[in-house]
């Protein structure tokens, strides 16, 4: 990858892991070391993957089938990936965005329990063979994340899965670390806010000065 042409960096984890705030603390290092940042998230992301949002997070909808689940997740990505994502990293711009195709493979293929073969050819499909240069993953106990997420906020339709839905998600996750560990960075995420920031700031310096020898 050209120098001209920025990085993209997912943040990943279970519900209350403290990926968003986690966002915004990494973008205001990258930011303070001269570089443009573009943050996103996934579903959303653009007008069109917000709608696709509000349908997959609205909790008074009915039952949605899990393929309907991921081929919506997928429709907005692709839309994501081609209006923003791309545009943003051609132009220079660091991006990062809140959940990527990581989190299809461990909600829809963990959780949902759909064979990640499906998910991989529309990963294929919609990227190509477009990746993250660098996931966080903010790795936590379901029990932790659940309680944090439930003081925050009323759960929306995911939220609402049993715990057992979470610790295969988390697992997927985990799995996932282990099959690429140059492309993931593990945070504990279950250490105080300054421990988890401590472990943050170490991990996005270091790509920062990777970016500029």
């Amino acid at each position: 990858m050209s120098n001209n042409r920025g990085l993209f960096l997912t943040f990943e984890g279970i519900e209350g892991a403290g990926k968003s705030s986690n966002l915004d603390y990494a973008k205001a290092i990258i930011e303070a070391s001269g570089k443009k940042v573009t943050v996103s998230r996934e579903p959303g992301g653009t007008e069109v993957g917000e709608k696709i949002r509000a349908v997959l997070l609205d909790p008074n909808l009915p039952a949605m089938h899990a393929d309907t689940e991921l081929l919506l997740m997928f429709a907005s990505r692709a839309e994501h990936y081609q209006n923003k994502i791309l545009p943003a990293l051609n132009a220079g711009n660091w991006v990062l965005c809140d959940r990527f195709t990581d989190a299809s493979f461990a909600y829809q293929g963990g959780g949902r329990n759909i064979d990640v073969n499906r998910i991989a050819a529309l990963e294929a499909w919609a990227l190509g063979n477009f990746k993250a240069d660098k996931t966080f993953l903010f790795d936590l106990p379901v029990s932790v994340g659940l309680s944090r997420a439930k003081a925050r906020s009323e759960a929306d339709r995911i939220e609402q899965e049993e715990s057992d839905f979470f610790e295969r998600i988390r697992n997927s996750y985990l799995m996932r670390a282990i099959v690429e560990p140059n492309r993931f960075c593990v945070i504990d995420a279950s250490q105080t806010m300054e421990g988890v920031r401590g472990q943050v700031e170490r991990a996005v310096e270091e790509l920062i000065l990777k970016r500029i020898e």
